[in-house]
This record gives C-alpha cells, sequence and structure tokens, in this order.
C-alpha cells in the first residue's frame, strides 16, 4: 500500500512522529502541495491524505490509482466527493479530534476580551504600570463574566464543550439548535430561537457549520437584534459572518468587540474590513491545532486506513464502502 500526504506541515510541523501512519504502508510526505504539483505527487500512490489540498474532479480522473482519500480535516469542501463517489473512492474526514481545543480557543477569546491580559501585557513592557499612563482607560474595559448570559448558535458537540465551560464560569446559557435535545436543558441552559437569543445575550458564540442557510447569518439585521454592546465570538468559518456588517457594528459601538480565530479568506486578506474595525481580536485559524490534538488527529487518519484495509471503511462522507 502506498501512501501519500500532500500537506502534512501544518498537522506535523516536526513534533509529532508519522509512525501509526507509516507502519500501514509505503509513506511519503510533503509539507504543501501546490495545485500544479497535485497530479504528479499522487503518481500511483493509493491513499492519499491532504488538509487543505484540492483533490478536484479532474485529478481524480487523471489518478486512477487513488483508492482511499482521508482527510486531516473534519470539513471535506477541498473534496469533490461526488467524482470520488463515481469513481467508487471512499472520502472519510476526522470528527471530533478537536472539540476540546476549539471550544478552548473560544473561552480564551472571551476572556481576552473581558481580562485584557494581552493589553495589560503591553502596558507594563512598555512603562505604563510604573507611569501610570493609560492605566484607568484600561480597567475601564474589564468584564466580570459571572452572572452574564451566553448565546451559543450551535450547541453540538463544541458548543456543548464551551457552555460547560462557561457553567462552571457562572454564566447562563441561552442555546439554539436545529435539532433540540430537551434533556441538555438545566438551570443554567435554556433552548430559544435565534431572536431570542440574540436580544438576551451579553456574549454571542458561533458554533454552527457552513453552508447555504449559515452563511453571513451574522449580517446587519441579526446584529441589530442584539444588545448593545454585546461580544461576538467565532471559531466556526468566517463566512459565518457578514465581515462589512461585523466591522460597521463594531465601530458604532453596536457590538463591543469580536474574538474570532477564523475569517472569510484565509490567510487573511489585507482589504478584509475586521483589519480596520476597532476591539477585533484575531487569531490564525489554530484553535485545532494543540500538539495533543493534532496527535489525536494523526490517530484517526491512521484508523480510518486501517479500518480501509480490513474492509470496513470508517468515517465515510460520500457513501462509499
Amino acid at each position: 500500500m502506498k501512501i501519500v500526504i500532500l500537506d502534512g506541515e501544518r498537522t506535523n510541523p516536526g513534533d509529532l512522529s508519522w509512525a501509526c501512519i507509516g507502519e500501514l504502508g509505503e509513506l511519503t510526505v510533503y509539507g504543501h502541495t501546490s495545485p500544479e504539483e497535485t497530479v504528479e505527487r499522487i503518481a500511483d500512490n493509493e491513499v492519499v491524505i491532504v488538509d487543505h489540498t484540492q483533490i478536484t474532479r479532474e485529478i481524480i480522473e487523471a489518478c486512477p490509482s487513488i483508492r482511499l482519500i482521508t482527510l486531516f480535516a473534519t470539513g471535506y469542501n477541498v473534496i469533490d466527493v461526488e467524482a470520488a463517489r463515481e469513481n467508487g473512492i471512499p472520502v472519510c474526514n476526522s470528527p471530533a479530534y478537536s472539540t476540546n481545543a476549539v471550544a478552548q480557543m473560544a473561552l480564551a477569546h472571551l476572556l481576552e476580551i473581558a481580562s485584557q491580559v494581552g493589553r495589560h501585557n503591553r502596558v507594563i513592557h512598555d512603562g505604563g504600570w510604573k507611569s501610570g499612563e493609560d492605566f484607568g482607560s484600561t480597567v475601564a474595559n474589564l468584564t466580570e463574566l459571572s452572572g452574564k448570559t451566553a448565546g451559543i448558535v450551535g450547541y453540538g458537540a463544541i458548543g456543548r464543550a464551551f457552555g460547560r465551560m462557561l457553567k462552571a464560569m457562572g454564566l447562563n446559557l441561552l442555546v439554539w439548535s436545529r435539532h433540540p435535545k430537551p434533556e441538555l436543558e438545566d438551570a443554567q441552559t435554556r433552548y430559544v430561537d435565534l431572536d431570542e437569543l440574540y436580544a438576551g445575550s451579553d456574549v454571542v458564540s458561533i458554533h454552527v457549520p457552513l453552508n447555504d442557510e449559515t452563511r453571513g447569518m451574522i449580517d446587519r439585521d441579526a446584529i441589530a437584534k442584539m444588545k448593545d454592546g454585546a461580544i461576538l465570538i467565532n471559531t466556526a468559518r468566517g463566512a459565518l459572518l457578514n465581515e462589512a456588517d461585523v466591522a460597521e457594528a463594531l465601530k458604532s459601538g453596536k457590538l463591543r468587540a469580536l474574538g474570532a480565530d477564523v475569517v472569510s479568506v484565509e490567510p487573511i486578506e489585507p482589504t478584509n474590513p475586521l483589519l480596520s474595525a476597532p476591539n477585533v481580536n484575531l487569531t490564525p485559524h489554530i484553535g485545532w491545532a494543540p500538539k495533543e490534538t493534532r496527535d489525536r488527529l494523526l490517530g484517526i487518519v491512521a484508523d480510518n486506513i486501517r479500518c480501509f484495509l480490513e474492509g470496513h471503511p470508517q468515517n465515510v462522507v460520500n457513501g462509499v464502502r
């Protein structure tokens, strides 16, 4: 079995071992692969592993050796899954590997906005504590979260993990899901519709998948329904926000702050309106990336390959078994 990893640099920049995958076949690893290099690098490999490299219909049809495509990711929009299905190729993703890590990133953004650790660190290093310069304005922006209400849009695994963290800190939750589970309600947690969630929440955190229904869902109309001064958190997908509308709301003060690990086009473009908006905290889509999480991801991909070789593929997203 010949296995190729087309873009392994993000998943394993050198601090992990490829051994769990390498023991399953003859393994070739590339850190990054350009579109022009993809067909040549797949060559006669039977298992193709990708993170963000596009595997199009043209590539699939040009590489008849492919028997399995598996991803270092839960999302699989980079694969033409229909073309893979037509060619009898299972496409397997890696679900639930980063649930706690992404929830942790959402909490980190919220805490940064509420406690402003980074800003105060800069004040100290710039001599502001000793001189008293800017001290009053930084203190004035601190917020105690206990007793506040957080709205969680999307109460799946990540939303629930984030909710558990918030409840432990004394926040109450208003949650929305396309498929409510009343058994998850408790004294601190209540299912509501989106309008009630927006209107009643001091913090709104987004945890839904990106699709035609959710694209741009946080727009001018949704923001208008939110509390004045609400905090917005997004660790899901950047295109869930209408970034121009969010930037406008930040500039007007309708939104107090945004914490986001994702933007609509990544890496972020210089023209992204969030870069010129006030009170924006951005990280470069790293919520999934702690070492422990990436190690778990390698194990899931290895299991995907092993199950395929044993004749019972798992985590198949295109129905080919």
